[in-house]
């Protein structure tokens, strides 16, 4: 839950234009008194009855009253909107609780509340408040919902005051807003095990057997504040100083989600297309492995990583992991179409074998960007590519999804290559595509003589 915008609303303004402001927020039914009372006022001139004349005078000035009563009234109330989350999932709701305080010495009259919502988010919320004494509080809550993620304007929150009479009515906007942050959907995968991740912290990193004994033991100088308890004596005897053993730092085992972008590669749009399913796949797999323990990177075609984001990527450890996590759903939420119609970039910033997992979410691919997929392959350990075929997706829910030559083509390059490659059909479900990678895979490590993670 985080603090939202706070803010004070008070109807006081100068002279000139606040007598322009009170008649300006006369209703319709404070318009219609006013013009009957000036007809009546001059049917009584012209036709000399004294009692219309008063009739007419009483009904003119009756809402000209309210209008300066209610301007004149100094009402000072300070609003508060919460957000239950500020970051949600596409598909949930979030409640919005707005609280309302008159920090004036005077009790209100009816108040009515408005908060600005774009339309996506559903309907605009309206609220009346009754009298509201000094010091006194009203809370409120609506809810919003929004299929497509992004970041979401809330406010500025609108107050209206009106007299008991229903004659004029003003309106006082806040100054603040609250940001609503609508990130992808996370599915749950399967812990399954891919092999070819580097040794070192993960579910699933290698292990190997480590023999200890004397003639194993690298030692170095020693350095202040180290544990006696690590003094290597026969070095020390040889060296004539004191040497302890040095303490092996085991690498964290990697993941790089690569996510393709490219306008090209994707047809159609809204919450069930073809990139909609691959930004959600993405944040799947990240999420999944941070919570595993690896050590995530977010790449995309053109190279755009994570603000914050440092050489190695994010690790999965405690809290940092959900700090990580948050912002790679922040950076997700907002991603969208790449100008670019290659992957080359992407290629440029794989490092040479030193990439462990690597997990790619692609569009459609020609010829020449498949070749640059496959050469991907040479700078990671695993690679597991989901592809998306456009003209599969664009086709309706109820026709039957054939695979066409060009894509199985794509797919049968990319295994080639090494990769273990699986065409998406429409609506397929992530999880049973990453237990049918994690299959295919062991069959072929099987097959290659690769240990079995």
């Amino acid at each position: 839950m985080s603090a939202g915008g706070a803010g004070q609303a008070d109807p006081d303004r100068g002279e000139a234009g606040g007598i322009r402001t009170a008649l300006a927020g006369l209703t319709t039914r404070g318009r219609s008194f006013l013009a009957a009372g000036i007809a009546a006022a001059i049917c009584a001139y012209v036709l000399g009855q004294s009692d219309l004349l008063r009739v007419g005078l009483l009904l003119a000035v009756l809402p000209l009253l309210c209008a300066a009563v209610l301007y004149r009234t100094r009402h000072r109330v300070a609003g508060n909107r919460r957000l239950s989350p500020a970051r949600v999932p596409a598909g949930s709701e979030a409640r919005v609780h707005l609280r309302m305080e008159n920090v004036s010495r005077l009790p209100t009259g009816l108040l009515m509340l408005q908060d600005r919502v774009p339309y996506v988010l559903g309907p605009r919320p309206r609220f009346v408040l009754d009298r509201v004494e000094p010091g006194g509080r009203r809370e409120v809550s609506y809810r919003v919902r929004s299929d497509l993620r992004g970041r979401y304007p809330l406010g500025p929150l609108q107050l209206r005051l009106t007299d008991p009479f229903g004659m004029c009515e003003l309106t006082r906007a806040f100054s603040t807003f609250d940001t609503l942050t609508v990130v992808p959907r996370v599915d749950p995968l399967a812990p399954v095990r891919l092999s070819g991740e580097a040794r070192g912290y993960g579910d699933g990193r290698q292990r190997s057997l480590a023999l200890a004994g004397e003639d194993d033991v690298i030692p170095r100088g020693y350095r202040y504040g180290d544990d006696l308890r690590r003094v290597h004596w026969r070095s020390t005897a040889r060296y004539g100083e004191l040497m302890v053993r040095r303490e092996e730092q085991p690498r964290r085992s990697r993941c790089t989600v690569l996510l393709d972008t490219r306008a090209i590669g994707y047809e159609g749009a809204g919450p069930d297309s073809a990139f909609e399913w691959a930004v959600s796949g993405a944040a799947s797999v990240l999420v999944h492995m941070l919570e595993r323990g690896f050590t995530v990177r977010l790449l995309t075609d053109n190279g755009v990583s994570v603000p914050g984001e440092g050489a190695d990527g994010f690790a999965g450890t405690g809290q940092d992991s959900a700090d990580a996590a948050g912002l790679m759903m922040d950076t997700l939420a907002v991603i969208d179409h790449s100008d670019g119609t290659g992957l080359s970039r992407a290629y440029d910033l794989l490092r040479g074998g030193n990439e462990g997992l690597l997990v790619a979410f692609l569009g459609d691919l020609d010829e020449g960007q498949a070749a640059v997929v496959a050469k991907m392959r040479q700078r990671s350990g695993a690679a597991v590519a989901f592809v998306l075929d456009p003209g599969t997706w664009a086709r309706e829910a109820t026709d039957v999804p054939g695979p066409g030559e060009r894509p199985a083509e794509r797919l049968r390059m990319l295994r080639e290559a090494g990769w273990t490659a699986l065409g998406v059909p429409r609506g397929a479900s992530l999880n049973d595509l990453w237990r049918q990678a994690d299959r295919e895979r062991s069959g072929l490590t099987a097959v290659s003589g690769e240990a079995p993670v």
